[in-house]
Formats: structure tokens, C-alpha cells, sequence
């Protein structure tokens, strides 16, 4: 899934950002939709009945956490986009805890709250007066919007549940995730910049369409199916890890010191969350 911040910084410098994120999901359909058509068309009034869930999953899944990460590697780094994606595990414990009223311990409160002070000092850069003057950059806040969007994908993806598969329910949902972006890809061709349809951007798509698109998600699905969303949201926080190696190995990215202090800090943080989310299972 980390794969994703590849196409998030190099993908974008060749193919517009929204139109990646479009024809992503597109090609993700059209594979799966090869492989479960004949199990669709038998289950249509399943996908009737789910239908506006599914949407609402493609949305914040491929359409939310599909764009916005394309967006920010414009004017963003890897490390950056990494380290702050990893507050996606934080939302999930805050949606879970509010609309499905999972408990909400002492130390979760204090692992949330280093995670985010964490995550913080990535946006701000340790300079308490970008948090001051609502300075931040760019790219940074489009990556902490995808992170909400993956924390409500993942949360109503455990709690909502489907009478259809795995790759039944990913190919309808990439399916709206395409939809969903539809109409702002329209807008990006018309008004932005157009999209040059050569060998480069088949590449680009189709790495993003099967590394952090088909693989990833089902792997994620399939992970969430045995241990709930809010510890396969931990998996998460391998972004800082081989984001910065992304980075660095990569695109010649550099570490600075706020970037290990934040580091530090997002790990112990969900170190006591996970601590306690194992004794509670217990």
C-alpha cells in the first residue's frame, strides 16, 4: 500500500493528478469486473440494496484517499506524505469510539494525543507559527484529509456488513470510487490541464491500479476481516517507515529532525494504543 506515495510523488509529474486517480479506479473495475462478472450480474439486487454503502465506500476509499495523496505529491515529500497518513489509525479510534461506541481508555486518550502532536510537527514543520497563522502546506493538508477519508473507508468497511465477496464488494466499490471522481477528472480536462494518453501514463496507471490498488486494498480487506478496523489500522504506520525509504532511495528526499521526534513520538503513541487493544482482547 506504501507503494502508493511511488505514484503520489512521480506519477503526478506526468500525469495530472485527479485523471491518475480516475483511471486508477477505472482500470482496477475493468480487471475485477473481468474475473466476478458472472457472480455480479447473479447478485444485482444485493448490489441494489448495498448500493448507496458501496458508493460511500468508493468515495472516501478510491475517491478521497485515491486523489488527495496525488494532490499533495505536488507540493509535498514523501516522508511527509508517509508520516502523516499514519494519523489514519487516530480517526479510526475516534469515529469507532463516537458512532460505535468502542471504548475509550486513558491511554488511548494519551497514545492519540502524542500521535497527533506527532503528526503535527510534520504539517508545521516544528514551527509553532505555522499552527498560528494557518500556514501550512498544501500537500500537507491534502494528505491529512485522506487520512480521515481511510479512517471512515475503514471503519463502515468492518461495521457494514455485505452479503457479496471480497472481490465482489472491491469491484463495485473501485467502481464507485471512478464514478465518484467522474465529474471533478471533467473538470481537471477542461479547465486544468489535459491528459496526455501515451506509454508513460499507462505505466504510472497500471502500477497504481495493481500494487496499491488491487493488491493492497485486498490484502487490507482481508486483514480487517480477522482483526476489526481499528488494529489493522496499525498496519498503517509502516507508511513512516517505507515512506521515508521511498523518499530517500528514490526521489533523494532528506530527513530532518523534526521528522525522527515526530517519528518517535506517532510509534509510542500507538504503542500504548495497541498495547491496550491487545489486553482488551484478552
Amino acid at each position: 500500500m506504501a507503494s502508493n506515495l511511488i505514484v503520489a510523488r512521480g506519477g503526478v509529474e506526468y500525469v495530472p493528478p485527479i485523471s491518475l486517480a480516475f483511471w486508477r479506479w477505472t482500470i482496477v473495475f475493468l480487471i475485477l469486473f473481468f474475473f466476478n462478472f458472472h457472480n455480479l450480474i447473479k447478485k444485482s439486487i444485493i448490489i441494489r440494496k448495498e448500493f448507496k454503502n458501496l458508493f460511500f465506500l468508493g468515495a472516501m476509499g478510491c475517491g478521497i484517499c485515491g486523489a488527495f495523496p496525488f494532490l499533495a505529491g505536488q507540493t509535498t515529500t514523501i516522508v511527509n506524505m508517509g508520516i502523516i497518513y499514519t494519523s489514519s489509525p487516530i480517526f479510526i479510534i475516534l469515529i469507532s469510539s463516537i458512532f460505535f461506541k468502542e471504548k475509550f481508555t486513558l491511554v488511548k486518550f494519551i497514545g492519540l494525543i502524542l500521535c497527533l502532536v506527532g503528526v503535527f510537527l510534520i504539517i508545521t514543520k516544528s514551527n509553532i507559527n505555522l499552527l498560528l497563522t494557518l500556514k501550512f502546506t498544501q500537500g500537507d493538508l491534502w494528505m491529512l484529509g485522506a487520512a480521515v477519508g481511510w479512517a471512515l473507508y475503514s471503519v463502515y468497511l468492518f461495521h457494514w456488513k455485505s452479503n457479496l465477496t471480497v472481490f465482489e464488494r472491491f469491484t463495485i466499490i473501485s467502481l464507485c470510487g471512478a464514478l465518484s471522481l467522474l465529474p471533478f477528472y471533467l473538470a481537471e480536462e477542461i479547465y486544468i490541464k489535459r491528459t496526455e494518453f501515451n506509454n508513460i501514463f499507462l505505466t504510472w496507471v497500471f502500477f497504481a491500479a495493481v500494487s496499491p490498488g488491487i493488491i493492497a486494498f485486498s490484502l487490507y480487506t482481508y486483514t480487517q476481516k480477522f482483526l476489526g478496523a481499528t488494529t489493522t489500522g496499525f498496519t498503517l504506520y509502516l507508511f513512516t517507515v517505507y515512506g521515508a525509504f521511498y523518499g530517500i532511495v528514490l526521489f533523494n528526499e532528506s530527513l530532518e529532525t523534526y521528522h525522527y521526534i515526530s517519528t518517535i513520538m506517532v510509534f509510542l503513541g500507538i504503542y500504548l494504543v495497541k498495547k491496550k487493544v491487545k489486553n482488551e482482547n484478552k
